[in-house]
């Protein structure tokens, strides 16, 4: 019987925010005190499992939510210190937990650097008051300091923080202003999304009752180059798609997921990529808890990858980095020659200057980036 490889990756999916987002289409709940610790439990229990059937190495664990922050301080640490057990070197690993401003308050800190997270991805999303409302966020701008200042002097150094785009009345000055206050705090981190209206959402509704308008595409498109002139002069170096960081404080985590390599997901619709199965748990708390504590699987869903998907995933995913496909190890990996197997859309999207090729990678150009969604949907498709 083969011995199923080693993991080195966790990602836990904590439910619970203060309050919902409406713009926000990942499974989350306002927090119910009644659900924390079954929740915790079953968590801890379903990577019991894992460990029971295959060596945990970790050297990256990501807790991302909803808003891990908001859990009483008691259960937050049951929670780090359960899953930190599975990662035996204090040295190498990176260990995340997301944060709304306004949870952070020194015992939250305090909590988060006793169990040994040493990076902490802060929701800042907006500096300005009037796109945090449009949003339904929760902060104040000054939240964001405060919670980083807190963050760093109990011990959590190195900082995170996600920014938005094209929000419904946001201008070209307004998110200069945000960019110029994000680099202000000095973060080892930043990401720049733009504002995506999903199905089922209140600010998809709100869209489509004519309540809010999209941001014109040029306007998105100006914002997302001014992050990319902006940053990098800030020492923010871009290292993909919407991110950029500081010379070695990269996400290792997301590296691994651009990378394409295994990862676990615990937690209600939390999603993991091991021995070549993608799999999304159960989005539904008493659901997952009532599937972990009977010994069922919490799966939703799951796909066997066949050899041929897999290695479109990794160009899929290894395109979202700037550095591109590095065809070398490509080829190494997957037994075929990424100019061969992608030769229709490379040499389509090249001519229209949306690509860069040579011997050592294939990778999006500025204006390959500003499209980038059409582009990589030609690596994973059949044609």
């Amino acid at each position: 019987m083969t011995t199923p490889t080693a993991c080195r990756s966790l990602y836990a999916h904590v439910p619970f925010c203060r309050s919902l987002c409406g713009y926000c289409d990942f499974y989350s709940q306002v927090l119910d005190d009644a659900w924390v610790t079954p929740y915790v439990e079953a968590v801890l229990r379903e990577l019991a499992g894992y460990a029971a059937r295959r060596p945990l190495d970790l050297d990256t664990i990501y807790v991302g939510g909803g808003t891990p922050t908001v859990l009483p301080a008691g259960e937050l640490e049951r929670l780090l210190s359960g899953l930190r057990r599975y990662a035996p070197d204090d040295a190498a690993l990176e260990f995340t937990v997301e944060a709304n401003p306004a949870t952070i308050t020194d015992e939250i800190a305090a909590v988060l650097a006793a169990a040994g997270v040493n990076r902490v991805s802060i929701g800042a999303q907006s500096f300005d008051p009037a796109e945090l409302r449009t949003l339904e966020r929760t902060h104040a701008p000054g939240h964001v300091i405060e919670a980083v200042d807190q963050c760093r002097r109990l011990g959590v150094r190195r900082i995170s923080l996600d920014l938005i785009f094209g929000i419904p009345g946001q201008t070209l000055e307004s998110w200069w202003r945000s960019l110029a206050a994000a680099v202000a705090i000095a973060p080892e981190h930043l990401s720049c999304y733009s504002l995506t209206y999903e199905p089922g959402t209140p600010l998809c509704t709100r869209l489509n009752a004519g309540q809010v308008q999209r941001v014109d595409e040029d306007l998105e498109a100006d914002m997302y180059e001014a992050a990319l002139d902006v940053l990098p002069t800030a020492g923010l170096a871009h290292y993909e798609i919407s991110n950029f960081a500081r010379p070695g404080a990269e996400c290792r985590h997301n590296l691994r997921t651009w990378h394409n390599e295994p990862y676990l997901g615990v937690g209600p619709a939390a999603a993991g990529y091991i021995d070549a199965v993608r799999y999304t748990n159960v989005a539904d708390t008493a659901a997952y808890v009532a599937a972990v504590a009977e010994n069922r699987s919490p799966w939703h869903q799951h796909e066997r990858l066949s050899a041929e998907g897999r290695a479109r995933e990794t160009a899929m995913l290894a395109l979202r980095l700037t550095r591109g496909i590095d065809c070398r190890s490509f080829a190494e990996r997957h037994g075929q020659d990424p100019a061969v197997l992608f030769g229709a859309a490379i040499e389509r999207h090249t001519r229209d200057g949306l690509l860069a090729v040579d011997d050592a990678s294939i990778r999006l150009t500025r204006a390959g980036l500003l499209v980038a969604d059409t582009v990589i949907a030609d690596f994973l498709c059949v044609r």
